[in-house]
């Protein structure tokens, strides 16, 4: 795969006895990634940025592959969550939003892998008391939590991964 990609080695925690894999994005050409598995949390970044020689689809086509990357190397993926976002501050983030949330909910079609968007406010207001949390408050919760987060989307990949775990969102975290 020619994506850039960091991990966060460090940022393993006890999940209390998940045993499922449950994965969670935050969307864009920068996608941050966090994964319970195994009673472990790690999380990363992900890059789709095509190269100037890459076709229109070609970023869609490397998630998706990434996606396949995952869930055979940790998976089998059993819930995946994403941030939902509503408003876009322009009309290329929105595209590339709409793109590769396209991608996510057909592979995980495909696959029989329950997915839920999770609103931007719910995320933040789980994660810090406030629905409009900034960039760094986000990163700074990560951190008090023991992660160790690269920028704020691998920080709001951790928030939403800790949100489905903590109130159970959707996911069955039982053996």
């Amino acid at each position: 795969m020619n994506t850039q990609e960091h991990i966060s080695g460090d940022a393993l925690t006890s999940t209390h006895g998940c045993t499922k894999t449950v994965l969670a994005l935050d969307l864009g050409t920068t996608t941050g990634w966090a994964l319970s598995a195994s009673d472990l949390i790690t999380s990363g970044t992900v890059s789709f940025k095509p190269s100037r020689f890459d076709g229109g689809g070609m970023r869609y086509l490397r998630f998706q592959n990434w996606l396949s990357e995952m869930d055979r190397l940790v998976g089998p993926i059993a819930t995946i969550h994403y941030e939902e976002v509503h408003r876009h501050a322009g009309t290329d983030a929105s595209h590339v939003y709409g793109g590769l949330m396209a991608t996510l909910t057909a592979w995980a079609e495909m696959r029989g892998v329950p997915y839920q968007g999770v609103a931007v406010g719910t995320i933040k207001k789980h994660a810090t008391g406030k629905g409009n949390a900034n960039k760094q408050a986000m990163i700074d919760v990560a951190r008090s939590k023991g992660f160790y987060p690269k920028d704020d989307n691998e920080a709001d990949a951790i928030a939403i991964l800790l949100w489905a775990i903590e109130t159970g969102g959707g996911v069955a975290c039982t053996a």
